[in-house]
């Protein structure tokens, strides 16, 4: 299959492009397109063909379901069996954005989106491109990220084309993403309600929008795996290069001396064998590893940087002339708790906490 590149303005994108593309959607075409967070591999939800699809290109667990995408309240009411008060509330503070909310089915959405739960992933993504797209294609569209299973999600359209090219009919690239990471995902069909995957809109304010409680299993900050997969990113190994990454975590990240020592310790032993390391450090310890490959993934001060660098960057791992990278860890605290989940998942344990 020869894959269509076609390249859009991000914020003024080109109508006649994106009405080609919604015709590609409504044939039942695959068409991987940008978000705020990463890109997206879309289909229609009503075609199972091309939800089917989806898995096979991906080479995705049929039952790690999909978020469905939509660009106006109606299709929500279309997808969903009710919607919690609670669930208003996020709505109406954080949508269009990088949440997305666990609800009860509809009997219109088709068990495949789902991975044969009765629940449904929904949000409106908060980027001009995919609003259009889903508003052109006149029907709510299901996208996973768009990679191949297990890797690091796409950030801009060479990471797709690196993994997707020849296998689905059109790339949408719009240049890089904005938060660089998947979208929060909370349940609102329990009470209270359950983060199940962190993202860039914190816990800290989705218990500001709702003023309630929220449950953060541990299977969210990535120290295990769901047993069921009760939405993206909770059962399966994500978010991982081929080669093996350490994650380094600090019980104080107040002082950043001890982890500096532990990761320049583990550099100079792996070097002992004959194996060439790179470190994943931040703005402020970077001239602390004198004497060891390292890369500056961002400051700690503007943790959003971290993360809209950090897919691109465990990207490079593979890419680059190394056998081994060792990553800092951070603080759980605001978008820090999605860095962590994210790192702890490409780390595959592999963690040393000091």
């Amino acid at each position: 299959m020869d894959t269509e590149i076609l390249k859009v303005d991000p914020i003024n994108p080109d109508i006649k492009l994106l009405s080609y593309c919604a015709q590609v959607i409504r044939n039942g075409g695959l068409i991987a397109f940008p978000t705020e967070t990463v890109y997206g591999l879309g289909a229609c939800i009503y075609i199972e063909k091309a939800v089917k699809r989806i898995y096979l290109v991906k080479n995705r667990p049929m039952d790690n379901p999909l978020i469905i995408h939509i660009a106006n309240l109606n299709q929500l009411y279309e997808v969903v069996r009710e919607v919690p008060r609670l669930a208003l509330k996020l709505i109406e503070n954080a949508w269009p954005g990088p949440l997305t909310l666990i609800f009860k089915k509809s009997d219109k959405v088709p068990y495949i989106v789902t991975g044969g739960l009765e629940t449904v992933a929904v949000r409106m993504p908060a980027h001009p491109v995919a609003l259009k797209l889903i508003e052109l294609s006149d029907c709510p569209i299901a996208a996973p990220s768009a990679n191949l299973a297990g890797k690091p999600s796409p950030t801009n359209a060479r990471h797709v084309i690196n993994d997707l090219y020849d296998k689905i009919e059109v790339i949408i690239d719009a240049g890089d993403t904005f938060f660089g990471v998947e979208s929060t995902i909370l349940n609102v069909t329990e009470d209270p309600p359950v983060l199940l995957r962190p993202g860039p809109l914190p816990l800290e304010k989705l218990k500001e929008i709702i003023g309630t409680e929220i449950i953060v299993p541990d299977f969210a900050r990535g120290l295990y795996d769901s047993k069921i997969a009760l939405s993206p990113g909770t059962k399966y190994r994500h978010y991982a290069p081929s080669k093996p990454l350490i994650l380094v975590e600090s019980r104080n990240y107040k002082d950043l001396k001890p982890i500096v020592f532990k990761i320049r310790e583990l550099c100079n032993e792996f070097k002992s064998k004959g194996k060439k390391v790179m470190i994943i450090a931040t703005r402020e310890t970077y001239s602390m590893y004198e004497g060891c490959k390292t890369i500056i993934i961002g400051s700690r001060n503007n943790l959003y940087e971290v993360a809209r660098n950090l897919y691109k960057i465990l990207r490079m791992v593979d890419e680059l002339d190394i056998d081994i990278a060792i990553i800092e860890g951070f603080e759980e605290k605001g978008i820090g708790l999605a860095i962590m989940n994210r790192l702890r998942k490409a780390s595959g344990s592999k963690i040393t906490l000091i």
